[in-house]
């Protein structure tokens, strides 16, 4: 009994040992696609990205809808000027009511995917290798998270939105034998054909967890009320002719515009499920070909969805392409408990946003706090997780990048959606001066530079700017196009006038850092990562980006509002005679094995090789 008691000590100290030893984070990194590991991605908003084609853009009721357009258009409604002054609003508009706010949801600017097929080479020039779209489901409203249809790409993002009403009237839509392509689903394809000929990858938003009141499930539940087939597809309380639609039901976050799918525990109920897994294999593998399929998927809200749900739903997806990535939106710590090895790759990398808005726009962090929070963010994942991490500074959920410096007295998305007056009077809508761009470009510089993917939003790399949505949303800026200066403020306060053009000095500067990356993909993409110096107080920091072959590049980073001259000694890697600036072109020699380099204020150097 003795020897055996001791034999189990043993084993609980040889136990222990293995816990301490062992990093904080999951060992896995088995569903990260390679390709994902060292891109650039670039997120579309496709509404209002490029309208390349008028004859079909978005019309007041849309074609064949029973239900009509639900933007509740008033006399005179049309498409809006895409070139025009955001906050002027056209007669149609002030028909609405006073507030900007009234009438700005139901703007269509006209975006569709011709647009985007015509500008896959200013994407690929810019060093773009991988594209998520937000929502392309047919759907009624402007951003897509209300769909209608799973398995069909928006009319009116295709050439003939009449020909594909008639197409879909002739499906069973709960039954994927019936399912046809429409004209827009055929163009889909073919821009995924036309990105992957240019090395760029794409990946879709899901949006399983509620659809549109349009969704036709949930119309048939209108219509034949408890009698429906999908009478218990949704969250639905009670029948009843006191009712509007004959039933209450919940909606998302109690908006009744975005029914909730049912749940039995963790789970869809088993009907929604089957549905969103043909949907899935669809636009995967159309017609059984994965080659001609997107490359993964952008979830949305997947903490309002159970496990159960999602570790089936990826083993489906990994079952169609074992190369897919996805994605989950997570703002928070929660990241932890959703990326492994049988849930989701990566996430949008929110906490990656907060910790740097804090140190180069908020100042409220030192650079050695900033350092601190962020080797907590990479102690959580393994290396092959980190690397494909989707780093971004904003999105379509966010105020822009150029509006966060603006107002850098507020923290990351503190009263950044201009939806009351008061919020409003202490918040900033005009255009950058030169000082705030050079900060834009600062911290795209770390951006690139760091472990992870970045993404930019569209029209970041073109200067754009704008409070949180729907300011964030406003068309895209394009060099070929004339724009009206912005002189109206949403609530008739005062502002300067600023001119609106296409940045080619904030586009050159994109271009440079994607192309760097591009060049150097197993040092500034996949490469090891080690902090090499901090300064509190002068609010600079320096890292080295290496690889095993001891190719490296130094990056320092200043902050501070002065000249500070680095000198950097490091064993990590084995320090060359002479090192270029990749910014600059310019050459520092290295003595005593001492790197000495003056960097400008606001400002940063990439040094390799």
């Amino acid at each position: 009994m003795l020897r055996k008691n001791k034999m189990i000590y043993r084993a609980v100290i040889i136990l222990m040992f293995i816990l301490l030893i062992k990093p904080l984070y999951s060992q896995t990194g088995e569903n990260i696609p390679e390709w994902s590991k060292n891109v650039v991605w670039y997120q579309i908003f496709p509404e209002r990205f490029h309208n390349a084609d008028p004859t079909n853009d978005p019309t007041a009721c849309r074609i064949g809808d029973p239900y009509g357009f639900d933007i509740k258009a008033p006399e005179g409604w049309e498409i809006s000027t895409w070139t025009g002054d955001w906050y002027q609003r056209a007669e149609w508009e002030q028909r609405t009511g006073p507030r900007f706010w009234n009438s700005v949801f139901a703007r269509r600017y006209g975006g569709d995917l011709q647009g985007v097929i015509d500008k896959l080479d200013y994407l690929k020039e810019l060093g773009i290798t991988a594209i998520y779209f937000n929502p392309v489901f047919d759907a009624v409203s402007l951003h897509k998270y209300d769909a209608s249809h799973y398995h069909h790409i928006d009319r009116f993002f295709g050439p003939d939105p009449e020909g594909d009403w008639e197409i879909m009237q002739q499906e069973d839509p709960n039954d994927p034998d019936t399912w046809q392509w429409t004209s827009a689903d055929k163009l889909f394809l073919e821009l995924i054909q036309k990105a992957r000929e240019r090395g760029i990858r794409i990946i879709i938003d899901g949006v399983w967890n509620h659809t549109g009141r349009d969704f036709w499930a949930f119309r048939d539940i209108i219509e034949h009320g408890e009698e429906s087939l999908y009478s218990e597809w949704y969250k639905i309380n009670e029948f009843g002719e006191e009712y509007h639609d004959g039933f209450d039901y919940d909606g998302w976050w109690g908006y009744k515009g975005l029914p909730e799918f049912a749940e039995i525990g963790a789970d869809l109920h088993p009907e929604v499920k089957e549905h969103i897994f043909a949907v899935t294999e669809r636009w995967m593998a159309p017609d059984g070909d994965v080659n001609r399929g997107v490359d993964g998927w952008r979830l949305d809200v997947v903490e309002e969805l159970g496990k159960d749900f999602w570790r089936d739903w990826h083993e489906h997806v990994r079952s169609i392409n074992p190369d897919a990535l996805t994605i989950a939106e997570i703002w928070d710590d929660a990241a932890r408990d959703f990326v492994n090895e049988d849930l989701f790759g990566v996430v949008m990398n929110y906490r990656w946003a907060y910790a740097t808005h804090a140190f180069f726009i908020h100042e409220t962090i030192t650079a050695s706090k900033l350092d601190e929070r962020l080797a907590a963010l990479r102690n959580d994942f393994d290396p092959a997780t980190n690397f494909a991490m989707q780093n971004l500074m904003d999105s379509h959920d966010t105020e822009r990048l150029a509006t966060m410096i603006v107002n850098n007295h507020k923290a990351y998305k503190e009263d950044s959606k201009l939806d009351n007056i008061e919020k409003a009077l202490d918040y900033k809508v005009h255009k950058p001066n030169k000082d705030e761009r050079q900060l834009q470009k600062l911290i795209a510089l770390f951006q690139y530079t760091y472990v992870g993917s970045p993404m930019i939003f569209y029209g970041t790399e073109a200067g754009m700017w704008g409070a949180d949505d729907p300011d964030d949303r406003k068309p895209m800026i394009w060099p070929e196009k004339n724009y009206d200066d912005e002189i109206n403020h949403p609530y008739g306060l005062e502002r300067p006038r600023d001119t609106v053009s296409f940045d080619h000095e904030q586009h050159r500067w994109y271009a440079k850092l994607g192309n760097l990356r591009t060049k150097y993909p197993g040092i500034i993409g996949t490469g090891h990562y080690k902090t090499l110096y901090t300064n509190d107080q002068k609010q600079t920091f320096g890292y080295v980006r290496y690889d095993d072959n001891g190719d490296f590049a130094i990056v320092l980073i200043n902050r501070g509002e002065k000249e500070y001259e680095f000198k950097i000694t490091t064993d990590i890697v084995q320090m060359p005679e002479v090192v270029d600036d990749k910014i600059t072109g310019r050459q520092y020699n290295i003595t005593d094995s001492t790197l000495k380099v003056k960097v400008p204020p606001v400002s940063g150097k990439i040094l390799m090789q």
